[in-house]
């Protein structure tokens, strides 16, 4: 089996659109699975039981159901009930809310991390609870957690490929449109293979100068 270059080159142009796909189902996934996950760790910590139970019931449902799963329910069943989105949507909303469930659990832990005299200086100085949380509490929570997040991060990314079972043309859907128009697969997968290190450790390098900065 011979390498094509001139295989890579006609690849390139497809490449380009996979990652533009890919890179826009990370971030807008990471973006709705940080702000939905705190929310699902603030209301597990609700004092009230019918907020509690129902979203502890949620999150758990969905951390326990496969992700391919759930991208499926979302794109062929929602539109039974008249809700329909497009195949890139489905699979932001599929990512997002999938991690959402795990990054609750590293909020929670973050904010369970928070010093108890944290809480009792907040209290002392009659702060109002909403900035308690938000100017004492939130703030170490957060810092604490970047890595953890980060990590999450890195996987979201690894499980984007599964957006391509729905007809989301990222980076593995167009390797696999070029090889199926060429029968030339070494070359689009090979290349892509390539892409996702790259990205990864580009995204890790990131995250890493991020903690550092929260740090100091």
């Amino acid at each position: 089996m011979k390498w094509d270059w001139s295989a890579v080159a006609d690849f390139m142009p497809d490449f380009w659109k996979g990652v533009l796909v890919t890179l826009q189902a990370l971030v807008l996934g990471a973006l709705i699975a940080f702000a939905l996950g705190l929310v699902w760790a603030l209301a597990q910590r609700s004092k009230f039981a019918a907020v509690r139970w129902p979203v502890t019931a949620i999150t758990e449902f969905i951390r326990n159901t496969p992700l391919l799963v759930q991208l499926f329910f979302l794109f062929y069943v929602l539109p039974e009930w008249h809700v329909t989105l497009s195949p890139l949507a489905t699979g932001v909303v599929g990512l997002g809310l999938h991690y959402s469930t795990y990054t609750a659990e590293v909020y929670r832990a973050g904010i369970d991390g928070v010093p108890v005299g944290q809480w009792e200086a907040a209290t002392a100085l009659s702060l109002p609870k909403t900035r308690t949380w938000t100017a004492v509490i939130l703030p170490q929570a957060i810092r604490r957690v970047v890595p953890a997040l980060g990590n999450y991060v890195i996987s979201m990314l690894k499980d984007s490929p599964l957006i391509a079972t729905i007809g989301v043309l990222e980076m593995l859907g167009q390797a696999r449109q070029f090889g199926s128009r060429t029968f030339q697969l070494t070359e689009p997968y090979t290349v892509i293979g390539i892409a996702f290190i790259v990205i990864a450790y580009i995204a890790s390098l990131s995250l890493r100068s991020l903690e550092r900065r929260l740090v100091r």
